[in-house]
């Protein structure tokens, strides 16, 4: 039993913390461009179905490997299903490095945007905001926010899980939703959200549920926004005890991160609509929420500004809750596989993703290529061999672990069926799209 020594104080607090390592910038940025980009209801209903039935039992069973386990995610897979499977301990840890180092970079980019508008105020046109984002996002202003966000997820997790991430966590969510709350309520009363709803919600074309792009950015959206197949919620789940229900925590987890992406939607869509950013949005991967939204939020004058930094720490608290979760999962490797202690893996992983982090410091094209590969492919990719082992190599472990903590024996069977046969299937195919819709996009 590794690490015992370090545990949540309690099933709430693994909820929280799970919860924000699954609520990031993805829920904020990524909902809206890849909704405008699907057809609206048609992403939004594949994504919702990828969510709760391909999604939580990959969830439930990336829990179950990390407490039945009680090892870290490069060690957990080996304990599980023996040394063939140590691939998929190594899949977690290039994953986790590869989404942190450009995740740490929006998050400086949301800092520096959040600062301006706490300090400064807002860009009074399109050319003024489109200047300032070329100077958070690349050379020294990129670098320097990169940096900065890495020492502060690097503070957190050196606290260790109860002084750290657990503390974060339990005044960092509460936050986050009265702040989005706050916010959903204020967008419904803009003019010309309405239409807002309806072009990017409402709005439905069947054909979209077939094109691949959209079927990509689905099961994209899905699992980084869920953030299973990383090893993050494997490493947290780790700390657990044995009495914890996990489908219960797996299902709140979902549904916090489902209605935090649908309640950022309805925060998002309003605003495009309303100042008319509509083909921005669709247009940009990168860059929208910092370009567009506060030079729309400029005309509405001193409510805009107040708005934007509501927004936007909105998204820092988000960002730090899930880059936490990033850490962790290379840092509580080295301590459990490796002996290290605590702060010094911590420093040592910051080090190193401060050095990946600089192409896409330095480069929005290198920005979304590691998003499409790391944030995408290899996570669902992660997502399918964790699915793989717990339905077919080590079923027993799964279907014990869930016995132990009381859960049905219907249910247990229905997690395991839905696991072999429908999680598996989903995600290869989802992977094999999005293999290919990429390589036609890369290489024509």
């Amino acid at each position: 039993m590794a690490r015992a020594s370090e545990s949540w104080s309690s099933s709430f607090g693994f909820v929280l913390a799970a919860a924000g390592s699954a609520v990031g910038l993805g829920n904020l940025w990524g909902f809206a461009y890849r909704a405008s980009q699907g057809g609206g209801g048609a992403f939004v209903l594949l994504y919702v179905v990828i969510v709760l039935v391909v999604c939580l039992p990959v969830l439930v069973a990336e829990m179950v490997l990390g407490r039945s386990t009680s090892h870290a995610p490069l060690i957990a897979p080996i304990t599980a299903g023996g040394r063939r499977w140590a691939p998929l301990g190594l899949l977690f840890l290039v994953a986790a490095l590869g989404i942190l180092a450009f995740y740490a970079v929006l998050m400086g980019w949301t800092g520096r945007t959040l600062l301006h508008a706490l300090l400064v105020g807002l860009p009074a046109d399109m050319a003024a905001s489109e200047a300032f984002f070329g100077l958070i996002s690349s050379g020294g202003g990129a670098v320097l926010g990169l940096l900065v966000s890495l020492a502060l997820t690097g503070v957190v997790v050196a606290a260790g899980v109860r002084g750290g991430i657990e503390r974060l966590s339990r005044w960092g969510m509460p936050a986050l939703f009265v702040l989005l709350l706050g916010l959903l309520i204020w967008a419904a009363f803009l003019p010309g959200a309405g239409a807002g709803y309806h072009q990017f919600l409402l709005r439905w074309d069947a054909a979209k549920l077939l094109e691949p792009t959209t079927i990509r950015n689905a099961f994209t959206q899905a699992f980084f926004s869920i953030g299973t197949g990383i090893g993050a919620i494997l490493a947290y789940a780790a700390y657990l005890n044995r009495r914890s229900g996990l489908p219960a925590e797996a299902l709140s987890v979902v549904g916090m991160d489902t209605a935090v992406g649908l309640m950022a939607g309805c925060v998002t869509f309003p605003l495009v609509a309303s100042f008319g950013l509509g083909d921005v949005v669709s247009g940009s991967t990168v860059g929208t929420l910092f370009i567009a939204l506060p030079t729309g939020l400029a005309s509405i004058g001193l409510a805009g500004r107040l708005v934007a930094v509501l927004f936007f720490g909105l998204a820092y608290i988000a960002a730090i809750t899930s880059s936490v979760s990033l850490l962790e999962v290379p840092v509580s490797s080295l301590v459990d596989g490796l002996g290290w202690r605590r702060r010094e893996a911590v420093w040592t992983c910051v080090a190193l993703v401060a050095v990946l982090g600089l192409p896409p410091a330095l480069s929005t094209g290198a920005l979304e290529v590691m998003d499409a590969l790391f944030g995408g492919v290899l996570l669902i990719l992660g997502g399918l061999l964790i699915a793989l082992l717990l339905s077919w190599q080590a079923p027993a472990r799964f279907l014990s672990d869930l016995q132990g903590c009381g859960t049905p024996p219907a249910l247990r069977s229905a997690l395991l069926f839905s696991l072999r046969w429908i999680s598996v299937p989903a995600i290869a195919v989802g992977l094999s799209v999005s293999v290919l819709d990429l390589a036609k996009m890369w290489f024509g």
